[in-house]
């Protein structure tokens, strides 16, 4: 896969904001790090694994120990397996119908915390792409973030479909929320699924069948106001919708918002490079 970041100026950073940020495999934005073309400001609420990210990273790239939300005290319940836990309750009767999911949503204790809105944290500056994974916060977040959003030309966000922890928003509240802040759904990652027991599929404990349980959600800056976003957002959104989304017909709408508004012809040269040489699908 060739890189957006060929036809672009070198003097940018892409200010990534990573919400719970227990990075556990490869993140999507990692060739932008390894490019030296990207920033994180992350969240990870595991102290050790807080730590064990700032050591991995190191400057420029800083991760902070907060639980994010709404600023008001909350009860973390935690589970028996580090990336489950939440701070809304695992909606357990719910969760035994499905293979292999009570099994890794299990209670184990539950802690009285703080948390903070990311409008109140100062280390936050401009914000170009959110990633965020809260176990069912996340539209408390976002509702708490105006500076953060008002930035952003990309959100990547879990979404559930149904009530994994009781009481949480589903996708559709979130979704209400950030057309509303002016973004547009853009596409889904794969979606998460499991069978209801007792059936399995082909052996696969974790394979779902047809009952959509959650998934990634995309979200990018709306593309009907592009005239509105300054020369420098749009090269971070081409890079963006190229480099992490694969979306290519995208990036080339942007670039050609962006040659409109610097005078240049970077989109034509995009589009010859797609012709002669296709990104792999």
């Amino acid at each position: 896969m060739w890189s957006m970041l060929d036809f672009l100026p070198k003097d940018f950073l892409i200010n990534i904001l990573d919400i719970g940020a227990a990075l556990t495999e490869r993140p999507p934005y990692q060739s932008l790090i390894d490019a030296g073309r990207a920033k994180i400001t992350g969240f990870e609420p595991n102290a050790r694994e807080c730590e064990r990210l700032n050591r991995e990273y190191g400057e420029p790239h800083r991760f902070l120990p907060h639980f994010i939300g709404d600023g008001q005290p909350a009860t973390f319940h935690e589970t028996n397996w580090l990336l489950t836990g939440s701070l809304f309750e695992p909606n357990t009767p719910l969760l035994e119908k499905f293979q292999n999911l009570a099994e890794l949503m299990t209670p184990v204790a539950t802690h009285p915390v703080s948390t903070a809105r990311i409008d109140d944290v100062s280390e936050i500056g401009d914000v170009d792409y959110i990633k965020i994974d809260v176990q069912g916060s996340e539209l408390a977040v976002f509702q708490n973030a105006s500076r953060a959003l008002s930035g952003a030309i990309l959100i990547q966000t879990e979404v559930e479909f149904v009530e994994l922890y009781k009481g949480q928003p589903m996708f559709a509240d979130v979704d209400t929320f950030l057309r509303g802040k002016g973004f547009q759904l853009h596409c889904f990652d794969k979606i998460g699924s499991r069978a209801f027991k007792p059936l399995v599929r082909g052996n696969d404990i974790n394979a779902g069948i047809r009952q959509a349980l959650w998934t990634d959600a995309y979200y990018v800056s709306d593309w009907m106001h592009l005239e509105g976003l300054p020369e420098i957002k749009l090269q971070k959104y081409a890079v963006l919708a190229h480099d992490l989304l694969h979306s290519f017909d995208l990036a080339h709408l942007v670039l050609t918002a962006l040659d409109r508004k610097a005078g240049s012809n970077i989109a034509a040269a995009y589009l010859q490079k797609l012709i002669n040489n296709k990104p792999a699908a």
